[in-house]
């Protein structure tokens, strides 16, 4: 089909920008150029991939298929040609509001006791999952797996209880625990930038009044001001400690299952020893400091 990483990088700024000036932009080409590139592309492989109109335009199903390898491809090819020069990258670990909770530390230390010869890094991303898909992570830990995780690999790791974020002056901040009826007629703040709540946790017939928000800065200010309250699970309530903000259990919502995952073809070396790592490290702590049940064998 005689495709170029040209081809590959201008389909990649299209899906990112979501428009053709803002991608000739980043590229530092001009816009006619661009779309002759894409022409080309697209020619080439005989199937549309950019829905166009004067105002609009979507990657097709084609197209954000070919997006996301595109990433993943030239992800790869940049880090081959870094270690030619530089040596053996660092382990990139995706996540996206909490990684472990209280379990981070303990694991990443006893990493680099026992491989101080490959550092990782911890990153946060929006969608940790389509990162991991687009090669900018190696590993990813997610409390939500979508229908295009079938591409990865998943360890499930172990449940975490769901808890009611409230502001420290709200009447239920005094509860020992609290029940999803009991939330159910206040403002609920749904995160775009979290995937594991939504009104459906709630029955039908008491489903609350949602809005979104933009990320976990804007969730907590909401909650701390009284203007809502909020759902999320315990590593948040352990990685997002603030002030006039109180974590109660939620008694009655199921838990939410954390997983370690990975490329089917993993994109690092050290990926199946972080894996074992992070299985071991787990089994070892499920002890009296944490109540939730170790699903990872």
């Amino acid at each position: 089909m005689n495709v170029e990483l040209r081809h590959l990088r201008a389909l990649a700024a299209i899906g990112d920008e979501g428009t053709i000036t803002g991608a000739a932009q980043a590229l530092h080409v001009s816009q006619p150029a661009l779309s002759r590139t894409l022409d080309q592309l697209e020619g080439r492989l005989g199937t549309r991939l950019v829905e166009r109109t004067t105002r609009h335009l979507v990657l097709t199903e084609a197209g954000q298929r070919l997006w996301e390898h595109s990433h993943r491809l030239l992800n790869q090819l940049a880090d081959a040609l870094a270690e030619t020069t530089s040596g053996p990258r660092e382990l990139r670990v995706g996540f996206a509001w909490a990684t472990l909770g209280h379990h981070t530390v303990p694991l990443l230390r006893g990493w680099r006791e026992r491989h101080p010869g490959t550092a990782v890094r911890v990153r946060r991303h929006d969608d940790p999952e389509a990162a991991l898909r687009r090669g900018e992570v190696d590993v990813a830990f997610l409390r939500a797996v979508s229908p295009a995780a079938s591409a990865l690999r998943t360890l499930p790791l172990y449940e975490e209880r769901r808890l009611a974020a409230v502001a420290e002056g709200d009447p239920l901040a005094s509860a020992g625990a609290v029940r999803l009826a009991d939330l159910a007629d206040r403002p609920v703040a749904l995160c775009a930038t979290a995937a594991t709540t939504s009104a459906a946790l709630w029955p039908e017939e008491r489903r609350p009044r949602t809005f979104e928000v933009g990320g976990v800065d804007e969730w907590l200010t909401a909650i701390a001001t009284g203007d809502a309250v909020g759902v999320t699970t315990e590593g948040t309530g352990h990685s997002h400690p603030y002030p006039g903000v109180r974590y109660l259990p939620i008694a009655d919502a199921a838990p939410v299952t954390v997983h370690l995952a990975w490329p089917s073809v993993a994109a690092h070396a050290a990926t199946e020893a972080f894996r074992e790592h992070v299985r071991i490290s787990l089994a070892a702590g499920s002890g009296s400091r944490r109540p939730n049940a170790v699903l990872a064998g």
